[in-house]
C-alpha cells in the first residue's frame, strides 16, 4: 500500500508534514544543505530535494497541503448509512452461504448510492473507518468431517516422519552422528 496510514493520512497526520516541510523551508532560506535538512528532520534526502526544487518554483506556498489527491466520493451521511448496512450483516443482502463482509460483497455501495469503488477502494475506505478483513472458510460441500477426523487420527501418524533428534549429525561415513 501507499501510505502508513492505511489508505491515506488522517488530517492530523497531513497537518505534522506540512509543518515538517515549512521547517525544512525555514532550513533553506537559512542555508542549511539538503543532507543537514534530511538529517534533522529524519526523513530521506530525496524528499528534502523534491520540496527544495518546489520551494525554489513556488516558494514556501509550494510546499503548503493541496489537499487529498482526490475527492471523498462519500458523504457522511452515506458512510453513517453504509456502517448501519453492514452492520446488519450479509445474510440482510441475501448472502446466506456464510456471515462474512467480503470486499466484492461490499460493492454493494454501487446498489445503495450508484457510486462506482474498485475492490481496493472498498478496503481501503473500510480500513479507514475502522473495519477489519474478513475471510469466509471456503469448504467444499462435500466435505466429510469424520473421515477427516479418522484420516488425522490413523493414517498421518504412520506418514509423517518421526522427529529429529536434538544430537547433531555428521556427514562422515565412518564415524555417524549421535542421532
Amino acid at each position: 500500500m501507499r501510505y502508513g496510514q492505511r489508505g491515506g493520512y488522517t488530517p492530523a497526520e497531513q497537518e505534522r508534514r506540512k509543518r515538517v516541510r515549512l521547517r525544512a523551508a525555514e532550513w533553506f532560506e537559512a542555508g542549511e544543505s539538503t543532507r543537514t535538512v534530511a538529517a534533522r528532520l529524519r526523513v530521506h534526502e530525496r524528499s528534502v530535494t523534491r520540496w527544495r526544487i518546489a520551494w525554489r518554483e513556488g516558494g514556501t506556498s509550494a510546499l503548503r497541503s493541496k489537499g487529498p489527491a482526490s475527492r471523498k466520493k462519500l458523504s457522511a451521511r452515506q458512510w453513517t448509512r453504509l456502517d448501519a448496512e453492514l452492520r446488519r450483516g450479509p445474510l440482510a443482502w441475501g448472502y446466506a452461504e456464510d456471515q462474512c463482509w467480503t470486499l466484492g460483497r461490499v460493492k454493494l455501495i454501487g446498489r445503495l448510492f450508484h457510486i462506482g469503488y474498485t475492490i481496493d477502494g472498498v478496503g481501503k475506505l473500510l480500513h479507514r473507518h475502522g473495519w477489519s478483513v474478513q475471510v469466509p472458510a471456503r469448504r467444499a460441500i462435500e466435505r466429510d468431517e469424520e473421515a477427516i477426523a479418522l484420516w488425522k487420527a490413523e493414517v498421518w501418524p504412520a506418514v509423517k516422519a518421526p522427529r529429529r533428534t536434538w544430537a547433531p549429525t555428521s556427514a562422515s561415513k565412518t564415524r555417524p552422528g549421535k542421532g
